[in-house]
């Protein structure tokens, strides 16, 4: 460093000794500390541009990370909206960039002499650290700076979110921050630059590779977290996820701290002469001593204590929403949550462990002391594992582990235990991680929604747990039950007896409840002027004993709630254990957080497609069912019967195929009593056998959709902005056959995006993507919506077409654009709806269906058989037809009748069947908006890592997009290179001038 950092410019001489005069000039003040930095930096900054060092150095840091992105890590093949192959490789290509960056910083100033010129200036060695400190990060600052095109490029093409890429950056600058302090360390102690790099290599790599998991997975889960608290690379990971955590903010500083401190005192030392001893050097070596375990110490504390944390991710998936703290504070007694982890497990679920650790130990934090959290390793203990499976049936799962010896498989746990009072849930792997292809070689293996998966066994054991005890004690305001009931003595038989049972259980709540249950009896014959209408207010008409009789009386139980009200259904039989079943499952779907049930109507199992994936005999709609059971009850319903079964929540119709007069009698009947339905159907069905092929269905449910305002079209939906379909290709190689798959651009897969799905206020919200397939349009009628407020809950891109063809196999020989006929007419369509307020029933003014049913197998039975025990057995049959549905009454319907089957679901996750739940996800939130259980829905609408994926592109536009960042890069390394060269050149000519003025004042 020859250049001469305080340049002391002669001052003229007004006074002094020599003229007689007294000097009255004022002292020259010290060049400050601040000053010297910046002349440091900025003198460094300088040398490494007046040669093309410093832009080779970037250049290769910048050709390595898009190399790594695009190539190593395949980002498009990927198909994830994200940085993370960028981030992935950061810490190790910074080793490389800091250590050459780093290497000349003081070894040059050794070798070259001048080292002990700058010990003897009016400089502090800390002033001259933190400059050449400042330099090395500013260098390393535009090399990061000239990879932003990546996250802009990332976000144009999907839905980034922008957490993690803030995250990313502050890590790639803390974890720079650590190797240019560590570079500078080893740069002073050596003259030799070659020595310098090796040396700064190794020591950040040590750093690095102690966390990793390739090293840590060889030890066991305590010392192989204590690695992961050590490690540079585990820490950047934690904060690249867009969690800011003050310990591993902390952990950088204390890096930096440390071996800036080391180069001070090197430094410091060069200064000291070998005959001195005095005091002055044991105070360096105790300050720099007491300053390191200092640094140190805190680490330990800072891992014992609850610090400083921000989530910036998106609905800040990583944190503890508010909805979770709603569900614990309605904890009781305590609950425990118990994690079963062993020391050897699956290299890919070692590094998630901790982070499921830190999420419960913040369950306990939020609990405020009615939550429990214990870690357990079954292997060390038989008791243990004897335990696990006796009581919670947790059982070991083998995975092929690696030691430093030898590769075997392994029994391990991965699992966690809710329990609350003697209620339990199970999370196993399976429950808590999701897995999806990275690249033909390896796969991302990611906690899928943590916080969603327990806190929804929370709220399980907290339901059961209510459920076995006290049922009014989940009421915090009355209940009231109204029976409209005609005289007794006007009832058929055997309904006198019924309405006794009705008042003795109405006795026995009102001694069990107290004031939480009111009961009003009214008989609307009465003409009570003060008493509430069944019709105006409930839309409820009386009963008919028979289809040709004309006998009509009131029967009729309305609960209601504040504003909510539910129509109770008659049971079945008429008898007090039926009664009293029904009457207590509608009183529960008051109950706050109660367990909900949901009756599921799908069509009977039929066998599967091998060629596909999909095993013989699996149920058409087995993942559906799964996933509703995963928060409810759910009852398969045969709608033929014309009733749906007691205790439905919610009514899930899935796939339909031909429904009669009774089960649309049944639909109807239970929307009209404010019940909440959810259709997916359409008028296509689709046959994946040896060869796709599409027919046109009747649903049965055209003419009840069409009364309602809600129409499907007879024509399929087409759009550009699809989902690739993978057709299996068969390869000869030399003899040798092998399939392979090739991803098709296919416009009946319609790939709908957050600009195409409702958000605000919607069971739509915070889904980042759902294909629909083989998908109808629908339209609205107006005029029949009058009184329901109507919300477009899907619709298709702008470039969306119809057509009335079966063909749904692309002729690209015949139509090379699309594979299809060029449409007529685009237009974005209507692909799921929903309704909510007050309908009118489809059987207004039409005989009962159950009626007319009963009537015939009376007749039917009467002309076949006199046996007199055969007919006092049938149960007699009344009915009534509500006419008018409560305000609360909703209807969800979605153009599609497979697009949450099992067989489509694998077919829209692609080549490597991954598991596509995101339609799953759609009925499972619209489940929850119609029964208004929006806790656990706002927790699952958060959108993980795999949730966002990148628009449909073909192979020219990610070469295009590709090729736009190399290009980017390169500009801005030159505009790099040639903006330090004017500025180089402006300060040479400021210079320049200022010493010709000074010679030219000299002269005069």
């Amino acid at each position: 460093m020859s250049e001469t950092l305080v340049r002391n410019t002669p001052e003229p001489n007004t006074g002094g000794p020599n003229t007689g005069e007294p000097n009255t000039a004022p002292p020259k003040s010290p060049v400050s500390n601040t000053s010297i930095v910046l002349r440091v930096a900025k003198k460094e900054i300088a040398s490494y541009f007046a040669s093309l060092a410093g832009v080779i150095f970037i250049g290769v840091f910048l050709a390595a990370s898009l190399f790594s992105f695009f190539w190593v890590e395949r980002f498009f093949a990927r198909n994830i909206a994200d940085l993370r192959p960028l981030f992935e490789w950061m810490p190790v290509l910074l080793i490389f960039l800091i250590s050459a960056v780093t290497m000349r910083q003081w070894s040059e100033e050794r070798r070259s002499g001048t080292l002990e010129y700058l010990m003897t200036m009016p400089a502090s060695p800390l002033a001259l650290v933190i400059g050449k400190f400042i330099a090395c990060l500013t260098l390393v600052a535009i090399a990061i700076g000239l990879t932003l095109p990546l996250p802009i490029t990332v976000a144009l093409l999907g839905d980034l979110d922008p957490g993690p890429v803030i995250g990313g950056y502050l890590a790639i600058l803390c974890v720079a921050s650590a190797y240019i302090a560590i570079g500078l360390f080893v740069s002073a102690r050596t003259e030799s630059q070659i020595v310098s790099l090796i040396v700064t290599a190794l020591l950040c790599g040590i750093f690095y590779l102690i966390g990793s998991d390739g090293l840590t997975t060889l030890f066991g889960n305590a010392a192989g977290a204590f690695m992961r608290l050590l490690g540079a690379g585990a820490r950047f990971e934690s904060i690249s996820r867009g969690v800011l955590d003050f310990r591993d903010i902390y952990y950088y500083l204390s890096i930096f701290g440390v071996f800036i401190a080391l180069t001070v005192f090197t430094l410091e030392r060069l200064r000291w002469s070998t005959q001195d001893t005095s005091g002055r050097h044991m105070r360096w070596h105790v300050i720099i001593g007491l300053a390191i375990a200092n640094l140190i110490a805190g680490n330990l504390w800072l891992q014992q204590t609850p610090t400083l944390r921000a989530d910036l991710t998106d609905g800040q998936v990583y944190s503890i929403s508010d909805a979770t703290r709603g569900y614990l504070r309605q904890l009781e007694e305590p609950l425990l949550l118990r994690g079963y982890f062993s020391a050897e497990t699956h290299p890919l679920l070692a590094p998630l462990a901790p982070r499921l650790q830190d999420l419960m130990r913040e369950y306990a934090v939020a609990g405020g002391g009615r939550v429990k959290v214990e870690f357990i390793d079954p292997l060390q203990d038989e008791a243990l594992q004897e335990e696990a499976g006796r009581r919670y049936g947790v059982r070991p799962v083998p995975f092929q582990t690696a030691d430093r010896r030898q590769a075997s498989v392994t029994n391990s746990y991965f699992d966690i235990v809710v329990q609350y009072g003697d209620e339990y849930e199970t999370l196993g792997f399976g429950d808590l991680i999701e897995v999806k292809q990275a690249n033909p070689t390896s796969i991302d293996v990611e906690l899928q929604n943590p916080e969603y998966d327990i806190t929804r066994a929370i709220k399980k054991v907290l339901t059961s747990y209510r459920a076995a005890g006290d049922l009014w004690a989940a009421f915090d305001s009355p209940i009231t039950l109204t029976a409209f009931i005609s005289d007794p003595a006007t009832l058929p038989d055997p309904l006198p007896v019924f309405v006794g049972e009705i008042d003795t259980l109405v006795n026995e709540y009102k001694e069990e409840a107290g004031d939480k249950f009111v009961f009003r009896r009214i008989n609307p014959d009465a003409n009570d002027a003060g008493a509430p209408d069944p019709i105006a207010d409930y839309g409820l008409q009386p009963l008919a004993a028979g289809l040709l009789n004309p006998q009509q009386f009131w029967l009729h139980l309305v609960l209601e709630k504040g504003d909510r009200k539910l129509v109770v259904p008659l049971p079945e039989t008429f008898d007090r254990d039926a009664l009293e079943r029904v009457l207590e499952g509608e009183l529960k779907r008051f109950a706050p957080g109660a367990l909900r049930t949901i009756a599921l109507s799908r069509p009977a199992p039929t066998p599967g497609n091998p060629q596909f994936g999909v095993p013989p005999g699996r149920a058409q709609f087995n993942g559906l069912e799964q996933t509703l059971r995963e928060n409810a009850d759910v009852i398969i319903a045969d709608l033929g019967s014309g009733r749906t079964p007691a205790q439905t929540d919610a009514l899930v119709i899935a796939g339909p195929e031909g429904l009669d007069n009774k089960a649309l009698f049944a639909i109807d009947q239970f929307l009209m009593r404010g019940g909440s339905v959810v259709i997916a159907a359409s008028a296509f069905k689709p046959n994946l056998g040896q060869e796709l092929a599409i027919k046109k269905q009747s649903t049965g449910l055209e003419g009840l959709l069409g009364h309602y305002g809600i129409s499907l079209g007879d024509s399929l939906v087409l759009d550009t902005q699809n989902t690739p379909f993978p057709v299996p290709i068969v390869r000869d190689l030399g003899g040798f056959q092998v399939q392979d798959y090739e991803l098709l651009d296919y416009p009946h897969f319609i790939d709908l995006r957050q600009n195409a799905l409702a958000s605000n206020g919607a069971p739509t919200a915070g889904l980042g993507q759902v294909t629909m397939t083989w998908a109808s349009p629908i339209t609205l009628d107006n005029e029949k919506l009058t009184d329901v407020a109507v919300t477009r809950l899907a619709e298709s891109s702008a470039n969306a077409w119809v057509s009335t063809s079966t063909t749904v196999i692309p002729d690209f020989e015949r139509y090379p654009t699309r594979g299809y006929p060029e449409p007529d007419e685009t237009g974005a369509q209507l692909l799921g709806v929903m309704a909510e307020g007050r309908f009118t029933s489809y059987f207004k003014g039409k005989d009962n269906p159950l009626l007319v049913d009963a009537s015939s197998a009376q007749e039917n039975a009467a002309s076949q058989s006199d046996d007199d025990n055969a007919e006092d057995s049938k149960q007699p049959t009344f009915g009534t037809i509500i006419e008018e549905s409560a305000g609360t009454a909703r209807l969800f319907v979605y153009s599609s009748s497979s697009f949450v089957s099992d067989d489509a679901l694998a077919l829209a996750g692609g080549v490597d069947q991954q598991g596509y739940t995101a339609p799953l996800l759609l009925i499972e939130n619209t489940v929850d908006w119609a029964l208004e259980d929006r806790g656990l829905l706002k927790i699952r609408s958060r959108q993980g890592r795999f949730a966002r994926t990148l628009l449909p592109l073909s192979e020219t536009a990610r070469g295009f997009w590709e090729t736009v960042n190399y290009i980017l890069a390169a500009i801005g390394l030159f505009a790099v290179y040639f903006i330090q060269q004017f500025i180089r050149k402006r300060t040479t000519q400021r210079r320049l001038a200022i010493l010709q003025t000074n010679s030219t004042g000299s002269g005069s």
